[in-house]
């Protein structure tokens, strides 16, 4: 017990000296390495996740084909493929962006498609009968009642990405898995344990901002039948 709260009055030292809230080794700047990366990588996702999601929920063609490719890239080891492209392409930002889109856009893609596919057909019907077009059903019906699942697929995948984006570092690039990686290779423990921390902060405040994100796009009543579904 005394070395578990001595571990937490070092991490807590640690996190509140002024050195590490400086220079270019300092937690402001690898937070914003780490950002920037999971950024990226969310936002890339989103674009192939929620195209493709949207465009075979609403039509109903390729459903077999979507949940393959997402099964498939569930498989795939972010770690192992970071080292791949790394090998094939050279150090750069490539290899992590490749890994953590791969990494977003299964949920996304899935929790898109069902959120779309799931909507009553009635409801779809209705919308047909009073003239509305295909692409206004899609944006005016579909989207809106798919918000809850849409929402759940872009905040696990922010989730995964925020955790997973400590892979950075190990090919040599930045993020706050650079302290987590010095750490385990200098057996200084409290660097792993602080650098940990943070991430976990981040991926607390992510959940945080979706949480509200939910609550201000997603009407009541649609909060309601999601939270009972």
């Amino acid at each position: 017990m005394n070395d578990f709260l001595n571990q937490i009055q070092l991490v807590g030292d640690w996190l509140t000296s002024s050195a590490q809230w400086q220079g270019d080794e300092g937690i402001p700047q690898r937070l914003l390495e780490h950002l920037t990366y999971s950024g990226l990588s969310l936002l890339f996702a989103a674009l192939i996740g929620l195209t493709f999601g949207l465009l075979v929920g609403h039509t109903g063609r390729g459903a077999f084909a979507v949940a393959s490719v997402a099964n498939l890239a569930r498989a795939i080891p972010t770690f192992g493929l970071v080292v791949l492209v790394v090998t094939l392409a050279g150090l750069s930002t490539t290899p992590v962006l490749i890994a953590l889109v791969a990494l977003a856009v299964p949920p996304i893609l899935i929790n898109t498609f069902e959120g779309v596919r799931g909507v009553d057909p009635a409801t779809r019907d209705a919308a047909r009968g009073v003239g509305m077009t295909e692409w206004e059903i899609l944006i005016r019906v579909e989207v809106p009642m798919a918000l809850p699942l849409i929402l759940l697929g872009l905040r696990v995948a922010a989730i995964q990405v925020v955790a997973t984006a400590t892979v950075a570092a190990y090919p040599g690039l930045g993020g706050l898995g650079r302290f987590i990686v010095d750490g385990l290779s200098r057996n200084d423990y409290e660097l792993v344990i602080g650098g940990s921390t943070v991430v976990v902060v981040l991926a607390l405040v992510v959940q945080a901002v979706f949480t509200a994100l939910r609550r201000v796009v997603v009407s009541p009543g649609l909060r309601a039948a999601a939270t009972k579904s």
